[in-house]
């Protein structure tokens, strides 16, 4: 598992440059073409590690519902996003990992509701939900290098 964080903390520091380097005006521009904006992707981001391993073990996240329904699967951004959003984001980047690894350190996830992804994969228990968690924060990582080239 050391090394799937490991991967994992070296993505979000990517993402860590984009909050850092971007305005928020360049955050939340959604070039045409695009149905999201380079915030909304890194809270995407964070929303979904904690949906594939903490509600599916039946275990409580660290993001709020407020923020699982502005960011889940299926949203776009509705209004700008805040200074303030952007510091919550940028503080769960590597909180929500850092208890996800204690958690793991910790053997606490015992359960899980099997869930098959949209690309096919079932995911059978919550080393799977991370395994497959880093693929799926390259991808938006992916989209944001290409919303930057319009902003």
């Amino acid at each position: 598992m050391q090394r799937t964080f490991d991967i994992t903390v070296t993505g979000r520091n990517l993402l860590l440059q984009f909050l850092d380097n971007y305005t928020l005006e360049q955050l939340n521009k959604i070039p045409d073409g695009f149905k999201n904006n380079l915030l909304w992707n890194i809270g995407h981001i964070v929303v979904v590690q904690q949906m594939l391993v903490y509600k599916l073990s039946g275990l409580p996240m660290m993001v709020s519902d407020e923020m699982v329904e502005k960011y889940k699967k299926g949203t776009t951004p509705e209004g700008k996003g805040t200074h303030e959003d952007v510091e919550e984001i940028k503080s769960l980047l590597f909180e929500t990992l850092k208890q996800t690894q204690a958690d793991f350190d910790a053997s606490i996830f015992k359960n899980y509701n099997e869930f098959t992804t949209m690309y096919g994969y079932t995911l059978k228990n919550a080393e799977d939900a991370m395994a497959f968690n880093y693929y799926h924060e390259a991808m938006h990582t992916g989209m944001m290098m290409g919303i930057r080239k319009f902003i």
